[in-house]
């Protein structure tokens, strides 16, 4: 792609929002009011926005490679804290994608310099499933499982914070896990059980919220 063509692309875009409202940008430019943080991949084939049908200001948006949640990293945690703190969100997703590159990477046995401490944490996940992992023949199908259980595991690690316990216990904050097929377009809800998960970690990880 060319890259001038994005102000191209931009121009057309302005026209369109203002044909349909002339106050769009207007309107825009007053703040935001997002319910959702959605966490997702930094892949370029999995827009969020997109994929979930909303408007800009519907959600607050952060990505990395594999949709990861990592105690440890400060930006990370920072969009947390203000999403919940200051957006006041009532939900958070983390929403991973099958074929994701970078799951694909922790599968393979290779040195792949700095992404090696990042890679290490889906590599944990791949650790604690090992058993239900390894007895899956078909790759494309433990790939696509390894997924959906790191998704499982960031849901666990929102778990773990004290922003999410706090707003749980305040105003009945939920933690979703998603995979989007990018075969079919589809989202698919993990389900995950919020109050199981509590129920399971509480006793080491309660932070008196």
């Amino acid at each position: 792609m060319e890259i001038n063509r994005v102000f191209e692309n931009n121009k057309k875009w302005i026209a369109e929002k203002l044909s349909i409202s002339p106050e769009y940008f207007s309107d825009l430019s007053k703040g935001q009011d997002p319910d959702i943080l959605y966490i997702g991949c930094s892949d370029s084939r999995v827009t969020a926005e997109e994929l979930m049908g909303v408007e800009p200001g519907e959600v607050f948006v952060h990505r990395n490679i594999a949709n990861m949640v990592i105690s440890i990293d400060l930006n990370m945690m920072s969009v947390l804290n203000y999403a919940i703190n200051y957006l006041h969100v009532n939900h958070v997703v983390v929403c991973g994608h099958y074929f994701c590159g970078g799951v694909k990477a922790a599968m393979l046995a290779e040195d792949l310099g700095i992404l090696n401490p990042w890679l290490r944490n889906i590599r944990d996940v791949y650790r604690i499933h090992k058993k239900e992992l390894n007895s899956i023949e078909d790759e494309t199908e433990k790939y696509n499982r390894l997924t959906e259980l790191n998704v499982r595991e960031q849901c666990i690690n929102l778990i773990k914070t004290s922003d999410v316990q706090k707003a749980n216990k305040e105003r009945g904050l939920q933690v979703h896990g998603w995979v989007f097929d990018i075969h079919s377009g589809k989202l698919i809800d993990l389900k995950i059980d919020y109050d199981h998960v509590v129920k399971d970690i509480i006793d080491i990880y309660d932070l008196g919220n």
